[in-house]
């Protein structure tokens, strides 16, 4: 019986050794077959904020330059453009953080075995230092998946994705900038329209637009606003051939006019001529050579009246809580205090829905049109301060054969109000109560 364990237990022992043996085999094996070091290591690691030169060179154009000029990109060759800040970030964030799929050979002597010897692409740069890197592009991999990649003085080919490859593989078109005017919305503080309506001129303070011209008026925000926004939206298709470059250009030469608009920034003042040839509309800027086809909504922001950019409310403190209200609408005079939460009027505490809405009726007072006289005995008067006491807002009505007339103070402007609105004004008025005691109706 000894001998029978001793041998099942030389048996086991045999069989642990071999599997064991067998393990360890495979493990050096594996290893053996790996490559060395990094199987994807990184191919670039760069300080983005240090590149100051990119140059992009493909087999089939000719090589693209870009400088950068403080905080901007410009395009040097193969002629002087605006450049798409976004477009070149894109391209400045993936080659500074450029990572291989794989590394394919780490010390090539044949490098058109990859398409490397005349690569289809070629991406210069530069740094602070004047230190250069060029990144070659070659062929791509059998998979079609992947594309060669190599640093010229670098024996090593590496493969990287194909969606990689297209955020650096860009042409002259991916990356000018396609705006009509390149001052951003947000740094213009003056807008001029020079058309057959006649010149208008705003000026912006912070927030808040102004007409200049033809006179000192308030603006409508809001309009202007998106006048602003229509003008610095507006692209070039640079996607279309020559000749229909050179149609445009030609159809702008012959067009009628139907406005200049010219907007100011932070250092410079930009134009933009639109005409009208047959049913198209044409556009060109003063920051660019060529004229282009552009939309009619456009064409339509700027043919406009003086009018179509006034200010037609009666009160600008919007939407914001007033903290005073001083009202006086025939026999009922009223000064009304905010505080906290609740209105006060004589120490008494005012109905929260009446006093909604008296405040609702003042900001929708909203002007019909604009008339030049006819302003009678003042009916109503109110004198609405918000913006913690720094807008203070005045305000005469006055009936107007059927309707009203309104004037702001120190404002020479006369609104003309429809009835209703004012008519609802005045019940608001009249219908302001105290606050009912708690378990007590309202009086």
């Amino acid at each position: 019986m000894k001998i029978r364990g001793l041998l099942i237990a030389a048996v086991i022992f045999a069989v642990l050794a071999g599997v064991l043996y067998w393990s360890d085999h495979r493990k050096s094996s594996a290893e053996a077959a790996k490559p060395k070091g990094d199987s994807a290591p990184a191919i670039l690691k760069l300080d983005e904020n240090s590149i100051t030169k990119l140059e992009l060179k493909r087999k089939d154009a000719p090589a693209i330059l870009l400088a950068k000029n403080g905080s901007e990109w410009k395009i040097n060759e193969p002629k002087s453009f605006a450049a798409d800040q976004s477009a070149v970030s894109g391209i400045v964030s993936s080659v500074a953080s450029l990572n291989s799929e794989r590394l394919v050979d780490d010390k090539s002597s044949d490098l058109q075995r990859y398409g490397l010897s005349q690569p289809s692409f070629e991406l210069d740069v530069t740094e602070k230092d004047n230190k250069s890197q060029r990144l070659l592009l070659g062929d791509d991999t059998p998979a079609g998946s992947a594309v060669y990649a190599a640093l010229a003085g670098d024996p090593r080919v590496f493969t990287i994705a194909g969606y990689t490859r297209s955020s650096l593989e860009k042409g002259l078109n991916d990356l000018r900038d396609k705006r009509l005017v390149t001052v951003n919305a947000d740094k213009i503080s003056r807008v001029e329209i020079a058309g057959k309506n006649g010149d208008i001129e705003f000026g912006r303070n912070k927030d808040e637009w102004q007409i200049l011209k033809p006179k000192p008026m308030r603006a409508d925000n809001d309009a202007v606003s998106e006048l602003v926004r229509k003008v610095t939206d507006a692209r070039m298709d640079i996607t279309d051939s020559a000749a229909t470059a050179k149609k445009a250009s030609s159809a702008f030469g012959r067009g009628a006019p139907v406005a200049t608009i010219s907007v100011t920034g932070e250092s410079s003042t930009q134009k933009l001529q639109i005409r009208k040839s047959k049913e198209s509309y044409y556009a060109q800027s003063s920051v660019i050579d060529e004229a282009y086809n552009i939309g009619s909504d456009l064409a339509a922001a700027v043919d406009k009246k003086v009018e179509d950019f006034r200010n037609k409310k009666l009160f600008d403190f919007g939407y914001a809580d007033p903290n005073k209200l001083d009202i006086h609408s025939g026999s009922k005079t009223y000064s009304l205090m905010r505080g906290g939460q609740d209105w006060w009027d004589n120490g008494k505490k005012i109905d929260e829905a009446s006093m909604q809405s008296i405040i609702t009726g003042l900001r929708n007072l909203s002007a019909d049109k604009f008339v030049d006289s006819g302003f009678g005995s003042p009916q109503i008067e109110a004198t609405v301060t918000s913006n913690d006491g720094k807008r203070i807002e005045k305000v005469l009505i006055s009936k107007f054969g059927s309707d009203y007339l309104a004037k702001r103070d120190n404002d020479s402007t006369l609104y003309q109000l429809p009835a209703p609105s004012v008519d609802e004004l005045q019940k608001s008025i009249e219908a302001i109560k105290a606050e009912a005691p708690a378990g007590k109706p309202g009086r």
